[in-house]
């Protein structure tokens, strides 16, 4: 993943999914509130059936693997290059396809469930599985990031922010099931780990380098002074409290259409019933409480 491919790829993948159960989410809640239940995963299309109702596992399965087959191929030509094989690299290319393998797993196990008998998982247990897949990952960018220092490890440090809330999601999502809060933050996560990875892949190694840093030959970031130093930071910040704000405006945007094609009666007895409440803590007097309370 030391590359700007390595981070584009498994960026793709986290926006695409992220955005996809994002919507979902949103759709399901407002086409019945009292029924909705969190999902592992979302069909596409009618419930019946369709090619392309298992297409979110498949993107999942298929894109890990491949991702990961280069993961394990750059490892190969890394330990075959000039100058003997160098341990510390080939054992990073193994790190980032084994955590690739996880998430590989969790789409083998869904498809698994949905296709045959003999494994029949509730969304539950494979929520479960999925939080294990962001723990590995957890893991692998946590101590990646140790021995990473000024910039790059800045941005690594919130790319583990980013996937330890999703790990707490997940995990969220198997303990209360019914849960719409619960399940659209996990896609939220999603698509904002998506694209802090394209941000990332941008400034690390695209056009996007702050002034006053510069990267050698090998790719690594380096500073001029303290002050070209924070001021990358506070940019990194900056760039993700941007993200925020357009995930923000995803979710909005899904909401409104959502609920103008499949909003339920229920939606809008229940916005009903918010706006009275809250008109009802403005009001003051025996009367107005008396009215209230009819």
């Amino acid at each position: 993943m030391g590359s700007f491919n390595g981070h584009a790829l498994p960026g793709t993948l986290f926006l695409a999914a992220g955005a996809w159960r994002v919507w979902s989410a949103v759709a399901r809640f407002a086409a019945d509130p009292s029924a909705f239940r969190v999902r592992a995963w979302n069909p596409v299309g009618s419930a019946g059936g369709g090619h392309l109702r298992l297409l979110e596992l498949y993107v999942v399965a298929g894109g890990a693997f491949l991702d990961m087959c280069l993961e394990l191929g750059g490892g190969i030509l890394a330990s075959r290059g000039a100058g003997g094989a160098d341990p510390g690299t080939t054992l990073i290319y193994l790190e980032h396809a084994g955590m690739l393998l996880m998430f590989f797993l969790f789409g083998a196990l869904a498809l698994l469930s949905e296709k045959t008998r003999y494994l029949p998982l509730t969304d539950g247990v494979l929520s479960l599985a999925a939080a294990a897949a962001f723990t590995s990952e957890l893991l692998l960018f946590y101590y990646h990031s140790a021995p990473h220092m000024g910039l790059e490890g800045y941005y690594h440090h919130l790319l583990v922010l980013l996937v330890g809330l999703c790990v707490v999601a997940t995990v969220l999502g198997a303990l209360l099931p019914e849960s719409f809060p619960v399940d659209l933050a996990t896609g939220v996560l999603m698509v904002l780990q998506g694209l802090w990875f394209y941000q990332t892949a941008m400034t690390l190694y695209g056009p996007m380098l702050p002034t006053g840093c510069a990267r050698d030959k090998d790719t690594h970031i380096d500073c001029r002074d303290r002050a070209a130093q924070e001021r990358a930071e506070l940019l990194a910040n900056f760039q993700l409290f941007g993200l925020v704000f357009l995930a923000f405006v995803y979710v909005l945007g899904c909401y409104a259409v959502a609920a103008a094609r499949h909003g339920h009666p229920e939606l809008t007895a229940m916005h009903e019933k918010h706006v009275a409440a809250v008109d009802c803590r403005g009001l003051i007097g025996t009367a107005a409480v008396e009215e209230c309370a009819i």
